[in-house]
């Protein structure tokens, strides 16, 4: 009998993988080459795995209490704990840039710009 497997989208990456119900997004994460930083290995622990998730993703199981006392008000503005999210239904979760792509990516739109200017 197959298993059910749900479709996990991560942003800006655009990299999709299917996981098994109940699959914490960090592992999801994981399983797609996406990646999130933790120090304390999904431990809930850092606080630094956060995600951002449609305010009406049903998506993904309501958090439990321990990620509604971490986060607080940060749940209502559609950020859950990567590593504490878990997978139930299709999900499409925004991670957060990595600082060196990021970087990149500022230098070849200034670049782009100037290019621009020049020829203004």
């Amino acid at each position: 009998m197959p298993t059910e497997r749900c479709r996990v989208l991560f942003l800006p990456d655009g990299k999709e993988v299917r996981v098994r119900p109940g699959t914490t997004l960090l592992a999801a994460a994981r399983s797609a080459g996406v990646r999130i930083p933790v120090r304390c290995e999904g431990k809930m622990g850092c606080l630094m795995c956060k995600v951002t998730l449609n305010s009406s993703e049903a998506g993904v199981l309501p958090p439990e209490e321990g990620e509604r006392r971490k986060l607080g008000p940060a749940l209502d503005r559609g950020i859950r704990l990567a590593c504490q999210a878990k997978v139930c239904g299709e999900v499409t979760a925004e991670t957060p840039e990595d600082p060196l792509k990021r970087a990149v990516r500022l230098q070849l739109e200034k670049a782009k710009g100037a290019k621009e200017d020049f020829w203004d």
